[in-house]
C-alpha cells in the first residue's frame, strides 16, 4: 500500500488549495482515505476522511463549509479543496489508509486507525 499526498503550496489568506492523495498497491474501494494535517509543534489530527464505496465522509469541526473531500475511483485518487483558508490552516498535510471495515459509522476512526501514512505535503496560508 502506497499514499503519496501532493498541491501543497504557499497561498494568502481567503484563496484555495486542491491536495491530491494517489493510491497504489491496493483495491481502492476495500479502504477509506484520511487527510491529517500537523502543524509544527502540535500533534497530528484528523482533517477530514472518506470511504469512497458508500461515500461516507468525516470533517473535523475546525474545517467544516470550507474543505471537501472527493475521490476519482478510476485514479485511485482522493482530492482535498481546501477554500477559505486561514493562516491557522497551516501545516503539513499528509493521508493514509484504513481498512473498510474498521469506520463504523456514526463512530469516528482514530487517527491511530490508520496506517501506510503518505509523505507529507506543506500548506502555508499567509495573512
Amino acid at each position: 500500500v502506497q499514499l503519496q499526498a501532493s498541491g501543497g503550496g504557499l497561498v494568502q489568506a481567503g484563496g484555495s488549495l486542491r491536495l491530491s492523495c494517489a493510491a497504489s498497491g491496493f483495491t481502492f474501494d476495500d479502504y477509506a482515505i484520511g487527510w491529517f494535517r500537523q502543524a509544527p509543534g502540535k500533534e497530528r489530527e484528523g482533517v477530514s476522511y472518506i470511504r469512497s464505496s458508500d461515500d461516507i465522509t468525516y470533517y473535523a469541526d475546525s474545517v467544516k463549509g470550507r474543505f471537501t473531500i472527493s475521490s476519482d475511483n478510476a485514479k485511485n485518487t482522493v482530492y482535498l479543496q481546501m477554500n477559505s483558508l486561514k493562516p491557522e490552516d497551516t501545516a503539513v498535510y499528509y493521508c493514509a489508509a484504513l481498512i473498510s471495515t474498521g469506520w463504523e459509522p456514526p463512530l469516528v476512526p482514530s487517527i491511530h486507525d490508520f496506517a501506510s501514512w503518505g509523505q507529507g505535503t506543506l500548506v502555508t496560508v499567509s495573512s
